[in-house]
């Protein structure tokens, strides 16, 4: 398959939605002549990649990791640009850290004896809880995380080796043949490339759960290897294997977070000019690739429209009508849409321009939606590292409740974000920022009782699990549940991040970036192909750009 992004165009374009998917496209096809304006709903853009700021704290209210630093570097590259034109990236050690909860009681000062004068709680690679569970910190080292695995199961040492060296071919030809390729068409699959890519391809029909089995017994291994599932917005059950390419992503690229080293992301100009290491009081998170690509954006001559929610998008006899709430309305030749997929169909567009119908979409299976904290803490957290996650010993209960029967987890599994351990900028000086995100079923009821209910059992859990017992520190807080999810991104019952990565709803199984029921309407973004995750959306906005102007070329 050709890729055409080099055909040029004087089409204009409406690109309904600045998340991540949205931006690419519009820089796509800026850079290919377009006249492309991006209309945004919320006064900032980037999607759910917003910041929260407030009292001297700054949180990135979505994405907090920074993954596949190769998929960002290709999507600069394409304009001549990189990366570390707009910021640097601090490779995080330890890339996380893991409480396995016990049965015991509760645990105290992490459950891990501190070493004197140690800034961090002396947290070894894996330490005893005293509460009966413990905690294991994965390393930006691969030898240290091989010795971690073979101390929790012996042979899994080996089995480690084995499985990333899977990992690392599955995701090279996966990302080959099937993520930079876009076969979003059923014809795009009869390919000489995709038959000698059919081993991979295979994966597609086993569980996640059923591969890790194959290599690692030990329930704490099979989680380690399937955390980012949830990034996925899906379970070891209901998630193809070929996703196992997410542990070379792990454990071979790295766990980074981005800090900005030019004006553009925030940074003061003469950082920017000294081009040294420290960090200083340049701000740092996903934030700052927000800004990053919309300085590109705007370089390429993109327009943004803030602060306009879109309220119709109908096909005129030519070119189409976009009208924002306010009742301006834009004529442009063609749009793309990185608004949700469904409610774009069923809300902003009339019937007959629809590709599905309700049932379809009350068919999907969504990804998580999720209870969030953002938590400004007085003092130190040195329990938690920059990424925390807390997990019980099952966490299948957890995911039944996700999927299976929806309801307000019952022994959740979470993780907790602190990223003043790594950025002086996002807190007051004595302070911590941290935010916790509970994956919670999509379509709850998250009412105010429910919400205090809950808030007070994740506090308890955090104190219980962790030893750090936040409650008489906050001084600031906000939360974020489904309803929020909904009514700030028009987000289908409440998702947080779109489309779960089922094997129905894998590759062609996901709804099309080139609608099939009008011609010049695109969609981009974590319903389409590839799919869900900061990285897979900036791919998802070449794709569209390319559908688009393959279509152009045609014309």
């Amino acid at each position: 398959m050709t890729r055409v992004t080099d055909v040029r165009t004087d089409a204009s374009v409406t690109v309904v939605g600045g998340g991540f998917g949205g931006l690419s496209a519009a820089c796509y096809l800026a850079d290919a002549g377009a006249d492309v304006t991006v209309v945004e709903k919320n006064d900032q853009v980037g999607g759910r990649a917003s910041r929260l700021e407030a009292e001297g704290f700054r949180f990135d209210m979505g994405p907090s990791w920074y993954l596949m630093p190769d998929v960002f570097e290709r999507f600069f590259g394409h304009f001549g640009r990189d990366p570390g034109d707009y910021y640097d990236l601090e490779r995080l050690d330890p890339h996380y850290r893991i409480f396995f909860k016990g049965e015991g009681e509760p645990a105290t000062d992490g459950g891990v004896a501190t070493t004197s004068g140690s800034d961090d709680g002396g947290f070894e690679n894996r330490r005893p809880l005293d509460g009966g569970g413990e905690v294991v910190d994965v390393a930006a080292d691969r030898a240290t995380n091989r010795e971690l695995f073979e101390s929790i199961e012996p042979g899994a040492g080996e089995a480690f080796d084995d499985y990333l060296a899977t990992s690392e071919s599955h995701y090279g030809t996966a990302m080959e043949k099937f993520v930079y390729e876009d076969r979003s068409r059923l014809r795009d699959w009869v390919d000489l490339d995709v038959m000698t890519a059919a081993p991979v391809g295979l994966k597609l029909t086993r569980s996640m759960q059923g591969h890790v089995s194959k290599y690692f017994e030990n329930p704490k291994l099979q989680q380690i290897m399937q955390y980012t599932l949830v990034f996925l917005g899906g379970s070891p059950g209901n998630t193809p294997a070929l996703y196992n390419m997410m542990s070379h992503v792990d454990f071979n690229l790295g766990v980074y977070y981005p800090v900005a080293n030019s004006p553009a992301t925030g940074a003061p100009a003469a950082d920017a000019d000294d081009g040294g290491d420290e960090t200083g009081d340049r701000p740092g998170g996903i934030g700052v690739v927000v800004d990053a690509v919309v300085d590109l954006a705007e370089r390429l001559g993109v327009d943004f429209a803030t602060g306009s929610p879109v309220a119709e998008i109908t096909r005129r006899k030519s070119g189409f009508s976009v009208v924002t709430a306010d009742g301006t309305e834009r004529r442009p030749d063609r749009v793309v849409v990185n608004a949700d997929y469904a409610h774009a169909e069923q809300e902003l567009m009339p019937e007959h321009e629809r590709q599905y119908d309700a049932d379809y979409w009350d068919d999907r299976t969504y990804a998580p939606s999720a209870y969030l904290l953002y938590l400004g803490v007085e003092g130190d957290v040195p329990e938690l590292a920059h990424h925390t996650l807390v997990l019980p010993d099952d966490w299948d209960p957890h995911f039944d409740q996700i999927f299976d029967d929806p309801e307000w987890p019952d022994e959740p599994a979470y993780y907790l974000c602190v990223p003043s351990k790594t950025d002086d900028t996002v807190a007051p000086e004595g302070h911590s920022n941290l935010f916790v995100l509970v994956p919670v079923a999509p379509g709850l009821d998250d009412g105010p009782e429910l919400r205090e209910r809950f808030r007070e059992r994740i506090l308890d859990d955090v104190a219980d699990s962790t030893g750090t017992d936040l409650r008489d520190r906050i001084v600031f807080e906000e939360e974020f549940c489904v309803s929020d999810f909904g009514e700030r991104y028009n987000a289908t019952d409440g998702t947080a991040l779109g489309l779960a990565h089922t094997l129905r709803q894998t590759a062609i199984l996901r709804p099309p970036n080139r609608s099939k029921a009008v011609d010049g309407l695109y969609f981009t973004g974590s319903f389409t192909t590839p799919g869900i995750g900061v990285p897979m959306c900036l791919i998802s906005g070449q794709h569209t750009a390319d559908a688009l102007l393959r279509d152009e070329r045609v014309d």
